[in-house]
């Protein structure tokens, strides 16, 4: 099964030259200040796109999402495109799980504190997961930024560690675009935007 993934278009999706696949990723960060009008442009774009499977996360810029709350967002979401929200789907015999959650940085949608808070939410993935899913990386991998220091989420690492998912899938961290595979598991951050928020890095494409 191949699968196309983006993350961070920040309102620039419509702008991205999307390869064929049978299932597209969003990882989060689809608008810029969070706003419905931004998600509804989003979920517009989205459900008419030409995979048979979509699927999106929110992130930190998404305010939209997580003001909402889980119940009164399913009533926006097009009955073709699938919302992870700490939550799961298979696919083809493919488990899927996607969380937005990231690291708390100046009061962002989905943030929490590292420690304890965070890794509650890392525990709810499930031990049969194939394809994971988050906004934000795990610590050490695809994670610098500039000045080269490491971002990601150590409860995150230790669980993707735990259960060695076939593939994870991220962004957030604009400058740590690219792949790399470690204990089994392909990492792929998949950031559209760099640092300076221009549309340079293509979608990703992995089969599963």
């Amino acid at each position: 099964m191949r699968f196309v993934a983006i993350s961070d278009t920040h309102c620039r999706h419509k702008s991205l030259k999307l390869p064929k696949g049978d299932a597209i990723i969003h990882s989060g960060d689809l608008t810029y200040k969070g706003k419905k009008e931004e998600v509804l442009d989003f979920l517009s774009w989205f459900k008419g796109l030409n995979y048979t499977h979509k699927i999106f996360i929110a992130g930190n810029h998404d305010f939209f999402f997580e003001k909402e709350g889980k119940r009164s967002i399913e009533g926006y979401i097009p009955s073709n495109i699938i919302y992870l929200n700490d939550s799961g789907t298979n696919i083809n015999g493919i488990n899927i799980w996607g969380s937005p959650i990231t690291p708390w940085h100046f009061d962002w949608a989905f943030n929490k504190k590292r420690g304890r808070d965070i890794a509650r939410h890392w525990n709810l993935i499930p031990s049969d997961t194939d394809l994971l899913i988050t906004h934000g990386p795990p610590y050490s991998i695809l994670d610098q930024v500039l000045n080269e220091r490491p971002v990601g989420d150590r409860d995150l690492l230790k669980r993707v560690g735990e259960l060695k998912p076939k593939v994870h899938v991220f962004g957030h961290i604009h400058e740590a675009y690219g792949k790399c595979t470690k204990d089994g598991t392909r990492f792929y951050n998949v950031c559209n935007l760099n640092e300076h928020y221009e549309l340079v890095n293509p979608p990703t494409v992995f089969d599963l």
